[in-house]
């Protein structure tokens, strides 16, 4: 009881200088779980922000992938249409329609695409968009072009001499989804396509329709045809024909191949500025460039957009050879969301495919990631070494001022390591006060810098919490230890079990 009477009207007695140290605490506890807050929750935020990017997993037939990996052609992660064409060195990672001027030889069923939503990780799989990469000459006019049907020779000679009257020759076409609705199996439905895989471009006018004749244009490809929101765009390709296909204008009896050409019109309903390579190309539904290349139900890559958790030592083994995995390494790397555990995931859904992360997109989040953390933690250090510079002086001060209680304590019979106590025992009061208010703030002050910064709150953690009091009782301890043993000249054992 006299404990704790002591303890009350020491406040009293030195109101100014304990509410110092309280502040002080505050102060530290604010910066600190502030800090630490943001630095457990920065690797989903961070991933949330760079997904806005485009994707960060691409899906290819198995041929397409073993051709790039052997003559190195496009990005590491497998796109399917290389990383630039042109003397802007390239689209993103995403990979470009206007990358390569040949078409695929190698497909996935476009049927197949939305299985990618049945993996373990299905809900980190916020959007996907097959695409059919192809080529064809832009703006025709005239009637030297068939339509889809006609055929033999004559097709083969109107293709050359319309391709004399098209404004724009071997133009990339990109045959996609923009927002389709997808309704699986387990009742669940989901919007899929490149209206929310490419965030950042600008558009004059709007995303088409799927599964309609519509379509944008890059704005460099606009302005070499003239065309504007609303205009239409005639697209002409010219396909071969098989000897034993009599269906689209072969005999099935000459035992030759031939060519024809296939026509589409389709209406610009916008009109966008990507900032690469994308900008000389037509993106169109997925039917439309299947209808124009005789390719029906065919797609030549996936773009997927994933949260995925950053590559550690485990993620990179893993992505060079899941086989080399331990048993409990193989459990842990599959039920956590690397981008090789879902590219591998997606690979056991879609047969004949090769999913691969976009490289780029995974050692920026994974660099950017380990940087921001490092300043964080970098920060909550030197504000705990500030905080206890200060409560240490503020205890030499405190100590130095109650020079004649303690004189007068120690008369009564206090025993030094008692008064020692004593003083701890004020100091840890106050500071508990401080770190309390502390951590409201500093969750607070989280809660403001992920609106500000990542436009959503900071999930706050139990661990930050319990991190930052015993740093923060670590912290004052010591600086009170030392105080304590500057004035009284104790050492630390003295102080704690007296003498």
């Amino acid at each position: 009881m006299f404990f704790l009477k002591m303890i009350s009207r020491s406040f009293s007695r030195q109101f100014k200088r304990r509410l110092l140290i309280a502040v002080t605490v505050c102060l530290s506890a604010t910066v600190s779980v502030a800090m630490l807050g943001v630095v457990f929750d920065v690797g989903d935020k961070l991933n949330a922000e760079l997904s806005t990017y485009g994707s960060n997993i691409v899906v290819q037939p198995k041929s397409d992938a073993v051709v790039s990996d052997l003559y190195n052609t496009g990005d590491s992660a497998g796109s399917a249409s290389g990383s630039s064409s042109g003397s802007d060195g390239g689209s993103t990672s995403d990979g470009s329609a206007a990358a390569d001027s040949a078409d695929p030889t190698a497909f996935l069923k476009e049927s197949d695409a939305q299985k990618i939503k049945t993996i373990f990780w299905a809900f980190n799989i916020t959007n996907f968009a097959p695409e059919l990469n192809i080529h064809a000459d832009a703006g025709c006019v005239g009637s030297g072009a068939g339509s889809a049907g006609s055929a033999g020779t004559a097709g083969a000679s109107g293709a050359a001499a319309s391709a004399a009257k098209c404004k724009a020759t071997n133009v990339p076409i990109v045959g996609t989804w923009f927002a389709k609705t997808l309704h699986m199996d387990s009742g669940e439905s989901t919007v899929a396509g490149m209206n929310g895989m490419r965030s950042w471009w600008k558009i004059n006018g709007t995303w088409p329709k799927d599964d309609s004749e519509q379509a944008m244009v890059g704005s460099a490809l606009a302005a070499k045809l003239g065309v504007n929101v609303g205009d239409s765009v005639t697209l002409d390709k010219t396909i071969a024909v098989g000897a034993d296909d009599n269906t689209n204008g072969g005999t099935g009896k000459t035992g030759k191949s031939s060519t024809e050409r296939n026509r589409v019109k389709v209406k610009i309903v916008g009109i966008f500025d990507s900032g690469d390579s994308d900008n000389s190309a037509i993106y169109m539904p997925s039917i439309a460039a299947q209808t124009l290349a005789n390719l029906p139900n065919s797609i030549d890559k996936i773009e997927v957009k994933a949260l995925t958790t950053p590559d550690n030592d485990l993620a990179r083994k893993a992505s060079k050879n899941p086989n080399a995995l331990t048993q409990d390494e193989w459990e842990t790397w599959y039920c956590t969301a690397y981008p090789s555990s879902i590219a591998y995931q997606i690979e056991e859904v879609l047969p004949g495919a090769v999913a691969k992360q976009v490289r780029q997109v995974a050692a920026l989040q994974g660099d950017v990631l380990n940087k921001t953390q490092a300043v964080m933690v970098l920060m909550t250090v030197l504000s705990l070494v500030a905080a206890a510079i200060a409560v240490a002086n503020l205890m030499a001060a405190s100590i130095g001022e109650r020079g004649s209680e303690l004189a007068l304590l120690k008369a009564i019979g206090a025993r030094d390591g008692a008064v020692s106590r004593l003083m701890l025992a004020e100091t840890a009061v106050i500071s508990l006060v401080g770190a309390i208010a502390g951590a409201l703030l500093g969750s607070g002050v989280a809660q403001i810098v992920g609106h500000v910064v990542f436009g959503s709150g900071i999930t706050m953690r139990p661990m930050v919490f319990v991190l930052v009091f015993v740093l923060l009782a670590v912290t004052v301890l010591v600086a009170s230890l030392s105080s304590i043993r500057a004035i009284l000249g104790l050492r630390p054992a003295e102080v704690l079990h007296g003498r």
